[in-house]
This record gives structure tokens, sequence and C-alpha cells, in this order.
């Protein structure tokens, strides 16, 4: 999915926003829970999209650890942008390590379709909207208005790790799929 996502996603307009096809999304589930062998590149990339962000969403205790979740949002209020960076650096240790590649992975593709933005119309902000709700959220549910707060921030920190993905992982990142 991420390959494809990598491939396509920067010439895509609007990728994570848009939808694709529910009824292909859910028997694409259902294939892909089953095990059964499935060729996502002849689908539509929204729904490869689509499917990605449900895969993050059902990550036991979220990619970026519940447990973690008031440091995660703290971040931001720290200093300045080294600063900041460090204080992830030092977050991403507490993950588990497949956590930690995955989300090299994950940034790879997002600052491949960042430095785009012009064609696909998808910033740094606009993919964290799209895409921060899938990748942290609180260990216990909360009223509409903490939620709603909570997703700002997440979507703030997530805009950040975008815009700073090589300084945070490291500027291979840039080149873990090869070129576009």
């Amino acid at each position: 999915m991420l390959s494809l996502l990598y491939q396509e996603g920067p010439s895509t307009k609007g990728i994570f926003r848009r939808s694709g096809s529910a009824k292909t999304f859910k028997e694409l589930k259902e294939k892909l829970d089953s095990g059964t062998e499935v060729d996502l590149a002849r689908e539509s990339i929204f729904v490869t999209a689509s499917l990605f962000k449900d895969f993050l969403r059902n990550i036991p205790g979220s990619i970026l650890s519940s447990q973690l979740c008031d440091k995660w949002v703290s971040v931001l209020d720290q200093g300045n942008n080294e600063e900041k960076i460090k204080s992830i650096q030092r977050l991403l240790e507490h993950l588990p390590r497949a956590n930690v590649v995955l989300l090299r992975y994950i940034f790879g593709v997002l600052h491949g379709i960042e430095v785009r933005s012009e064609e696909n119309q998808m910033n740094a902000f606009n993919l964290a909207v799209c895409i921060a709700p899938s990748l942290l959220w609180p260990p216990v549910s909360s009223t509409p208005d903490i939620e709603s707060e909570f997703i700002k921030k997440i979507s703030s920190l997530v805009q950040f790790l975008i815009e700073n993905c090589c300084r945070i992982f490291g500027d291979e990142v840039t080149s873990l799929f090869g070129e576009i």
C-alpha cells in the first residue's frame, strides 16, 4: 500500500482526502483480512489510501502509542524547533521498533506527497488533518469538545512531523522507496 501511495500519491489530487468506493473498500478489506492475495495496483488509489488509514486505525493502542498520548500532545509546547525535534526523537525511542520503521515509511510517503502539493493540493496541513486521527488517539474516550481539541493538537504535531521528517527520521526517509 505504501509503495503505491508513494508512487501515485504525489500526482493524485486530494489523496487521503477523497474516499474510494465504499463497496470496493469493504470487499478488499474482507479479502485482505482473510489473507486472500489482492492486487491493489488494479484498484483506485483512493481505495488504497482508505485501506491504509483503516489499517493504521486498527493498530492496538495506535502507532504512536496512546500510552504516550500526553507526551505527544505536549511536544509542540516545547521551545524552538530543535527542542521539539529532540523531544520527538526521545518519544520514538519508547515505541516498538516495528512502529518506528513503519512511521519512517509513512512520513517518507507523506513528505513525497507534500513536496508536490502544488499538483495534488495536499500540503503538510491538509495531509495532517486527513491522517492524524489514524496515527494517535487518547487511551480513553472523551467529550466531543475535548476530542476536537485533541485532533487539532495531533494534526499540528503531524504537520510538524511531515515538515521536519528529514531531521527527525534522517535524510534517507525521502528515498526509502527509490525514485518516484
